[in-house]
């Protein structure tokens, strides 16, 4: 399917293996990341705003249920809109497991950035340095291309998701439960030539972070998952955020999730699928909560040195299909502008079937992520949701 608004916005992967055993998702939350309360109380017409905002989402956009998750600076509230499932008066659970599609990357990011602070990888390194001889093919080159540029999108190398055979309703009903290895999905991208020379220009691209989960296993000896799960949420006490490697469905409490592949046709539910094609471009699963604390924990410093989140913060401009600069991307990061003055950070993600969006100002401390249990084939499908956003942003400014 085309993006939407920019090269993030794309049905299968957006701005979008080792699991996580079942047992592990009741954890008790680590000690080491005291998790914020919920919050009780909170501006009313901020939490008006986000209700109206998600409640508009359903009704006018079409949308089966959506939820948010909003941290004010002293706690967290839920909202939801909608039903969990078609057809029923189920209600859309307030913490209910989602796809966080490319999301995903931040973590992986996140995690090379941590090698890089302990000085096992270089943002300089090539490709070819770590994966001799995978990317060569049709003018794609692994010995010009960095690391960096992997994690930024600069690396010009073509994304694969646009040749994924599941992004039409009769493609996704036969294909749904194919299985790739991440070499399959270089490959597939690697059919193609290079969208512009490394450094050159700016295009996303699932092909960079794929490769940064091989460079992340190469350097470490284990599955880039398993690096997510051991410097990432257990250390925060993330106990609803895992790999879903070769899982089909989601835990429950969960939404059904529902593709829409062409504007006007049917919502297919999409909820069981296989997401090897998302792998470290976008598998992960998680919750609203877990994810408003990942990026607090980010923003605020707890899980990246200094230097290395200053690199990570360094931008480039990142324009969208129509050469308009709407955000500038970072290092699995992107900084978009407010309608009120300055910017938030953050990374959305859509999968076939969930779209998630977020910002985080002050340093992580006030934020909001909106997951959709559908994802719709209009045009300038997340403009309503992108608005919400910007318009919850500004009033706890």
């Amino acid at each position: 399917m085309p993006p939407v608004r920019n090269t993030r916005r794309r049905v299968a992967l957006g701005v979008f293996t080792t699991t996580v055993a079942a047992a592990t998702l009741t954890m008790p939350l680590s000690t080491a990341w005291a998790a914020q309360p919920e919050a009780r109380t909170a501006p009313a017409h901020v939490r008006a705003d986000l209700q109206h905002g998600l409640d508009d989402i359903v009704r006018k956009d079409g949308v089966v249920g959506a939820q948010a998750t909003l941290a004010n600076g002293t706690g967290r509230i839920h909202v939801t809109s909608g039903t969990a499932e078609r057809g029923t008066n189920r209600p859309m659970p307030a913490q209910g497991y989602f796809r966080m599609g490319s999301n995903t990357k931040t973590f992986v990011a996140t995690v090379m950035l941590q090698l890089v602070g302990e000085g096992k990888v270089r943002l300089n390194d090539t490709v070819d340095h770590w994966l001799p001889g995978v990317v060569d093919a049709n003018g794609n080159d692994g010995k010009r291309i960095t690391v960096r540029q992997l994690l930024q999108h600069t690396s010009g190398l073509p994304d694969y998701d646009e040749s994924l055979p599941v992004l039409g309703e009769e493609e996704f009903k036969k294909h749904r439960f194919d299985v790739y290895e991440p070499r399959d999905l270089v490959d597939m991208a690697l059919r193609k030539k290079p969208l512009f020379e490394p450094g050159d220009g700016w295009s996303y691209s699932n092909t960079g972070y794929i490769l940064a989960g091989m460079i992340v296993e190469k350097a470490t000896g284990r599955h880039w998952s398993e690096e997510v799960r051991t410097r990432i949420t257990e250390p925060l006490g993330l106990t609803h955020t895992y790999s879903a490697g070769d899982r089909t469905g989601l835990p429950r409490p969960s939404a059904r999730a529902y593709q829409q592949f062409k504007p006007g046709g049917p919502l297919l539910d999409s909820t069981e699928l296989s997401m090897s094609w998302g792998s470290s471009a976008g598998d992960l699963v998680t919750t609203s909560d877990d994810l408003t604390r990942f990026w607090q924990a980010l923003l605020g410093g707890k899980l990246l040195k200094p230097a290395q989140l200053r690199q990570m913060q360094r931008t480039v401009p990142a324009p969208d299909d129509r050469g308009n600069l709407v955000q500038e991307a970072g290092l699995g990061v992107f900084k978009t502008a407010l309608s009120c003055g300055g910017d938030y950070w953050g990374h959305g993600g859509t999968t076939l079937g969930h779209l998630n969006a977020n910002g985080f100002v002050d340093k992580g401390r006030k934020g909001v992520v909106v997951m959709r249990s559908t994802n719709l084939a209009m045009e300038d499908r997340d403009t309503r949701t992108d608005k919400l956003l910007d318009d919850v942003l500004c009033k706890m400014k």
